[in-house]
């Protein structure tokens, strides 16, 4: 096998999937340094590098390598000397259309000094039952920056709307107090500036760069799982900031006590001030983000065809503004109004399959979740901490997938349907006065994506 040809076609195929600047940064000088029994192992310039493309990139890397390459079974990540494996990245020919494919439009207008997209504002933000929590939350923050609610921790599953709200929060600020600095950025940038700091001996300038402001936000904070240095480092930035209540604002896919290998004080320093969570909108919300939107275009579709997408598109915003990005296009091509069928052929290669799971994975995902064996969920046992665990089964079973009670209780040691209707109305009942609960289970569901 050609492992330098097979490194280079992934890296095209990488490029491709991610920004340029990032390419750059966790990509260039790696290699593939030799493959033993389907093990690939990819040589990285330093633990930096490392830990951040396990956490960040690992999917993608073993996806393409294993479209490329049929006999793999493990993707590896070795440190090795820079100039062992320096590696040419693949550059753009000058015709390609480069900017178009990295720049969204919205993009261009984005304020190089904070990073803030002027888009993202409380206008243009639909509150419902799904965030209005975090939005009062965030209104309150405006009226007492590094007062109230310090840090702001909010977290929620991909493309239900916590960069827009973070980002509106930091804009209004911005308005409200002139003299206040403010700074938007993801993590990633966070890593790559330290990295870079430590790499130049920069490191005093890094300090004083990030503590001159009044209001930091730093976006997808669950990627710092396993990086003690950048922990380490946004620890003092955090007691810099709190010490002088300047405001600090946090987002995650996750719960802070669900990001793996996450220093216990920085657990701490988040709970000191209010976490609160995003869940998918409801279809009320969802009607309300159709028609805000369609009102932004200056369209009108017939109800059916926006009452049908509020109730078939039931993930995230994103998802439910793409459907509807694919409707006005016809829309438009068409210059006419579109029939429900034609909008349902329109969406069927592009609405999100119905999650289907087998029941055994699901026992599996609940079992490690509590830290107890498959095997047990399956005994008749009357042990609290397993009764627990396979009425949640059970309950996401239901839930979830749909899947009938007779065949859950079968599939389950046997149990009568009569059983799982009661365990399924027991969490059920729970989850309305347990908020650990619902914690607990928010977690487990983000492992079936």
């Amino acid at each position: 096998m050609n492992t330098k040809q097979l490194w280079k076609n992934c890296l095209v195929e990488i490029e491709a999937g991610i920004s340029r600047a990032n390419f750059s940064t966790w990509f260039k000088n790696t290699s593939i340094i030799k493959e033993e029994a389907g093990i690939i192992y990819i040589g990285v310039p330093n633990e930096f590098v490392r830990d951040w493309l396990i956490n960040k990139y690992h999917k993608l890397i073993t996806k393409i390598i294993a479209d490329s390459y049929e006999n793999m079974r493990a993707v590896e990540y070795t440190i090795t000397k820079t100039e062992v494996i320096k590696q040419e990245l693949p550059t753009i020919k000058e015709n390609e259309s480069y900017v178009n494919k990295e720049l969204p439009l919205k993009d261009l207008y984005i304020n190089p000094e904070d990073n803030l997209n002027p888009r993202y504002h409380f206008n243009s933000f639909i509150v419902g039952s799904f965030n209005e929590l975090a939005y009062a939350a965030s209104l309150a923050i405006i009226d007492n920056p590094g007062t109230k609610y310090n840090p702001f921790f909010i977290y929620g599953g991909t493309g239900l709307g916590k960069t827009h709200l973070i980002q509106a929060v930091g804009n209004s600020i911005k308005e409200k107090y002139p003299n206040k600095k403010v700074h938007y950025m993801t993590l990633e940038k966070f890593a790559t500036d330290f990295i870079n700091s430590l790499q130049n001996n920069k490191a005093n300038s890094f300090k004083e760069k990030y503590r001159k402001y009044d209001l930091l936000i730093i976006d997808d904070i669950q990627f710092i799982g396993k990086m003690e240095k950048i922990q380490e480092e946004l620890f003092h930035t955090f007691n810099t900031f709190h010490e002088n209540n300047k405001q600090i604002i946090f987002s995650s896919d996750k719960h802070p006590n669900y990001i793996p290998e996450l220093a216990d004080r920085l657990k701490s320093r988040f709970a000191a001030g209010m976490i609160v969570d995003i869940s998918p909108p409801e279809y009320e919300s969802r009607m309300a983000i159709l028609k805000v939107k369609l009102q932004e275009l200056n369209i009108e579709l017939d109800p059916e065809i926006v009452e049908y997408l509020a109730v078939a598109v039931d993930g995230n915003i994103r998802e439910l503004e793409g459907s509807l990005n694919i409707i006005v296009c016809q829309y438009r091509l068409k210059n006419r109004s579109l029939t429900l069928a034609e909008v349902k052929n329109l969406l069927k290669n592009n609405m999100r399959p119905k999650k289907n799971i087998a029941i055994k994975d699901v026992v599996k995902i609940v079992a490690e979740h509590y830290k107890l064996e498959e095997a047990s969920v399956y005994e008749k046992t009357r042990k609290k901490e397993i009764v627990k665990a396979r009425q949640i089964v059970m309950y996401l079973l239901r839930e979830d997938f749909n899947v009938s009670y007779p065949l859950i209780g079968q599939k389950l040691g046997g149990k009568d349907h009569t059983t799982v209707i009661h365990s399924c109305l027991k969490i059920k009942n729970d989850l309305k006065n347990d908020p650990q609960l619902l914690q607990e289970l928010e977690q487990i569901r983000i492992m079936f994506k």
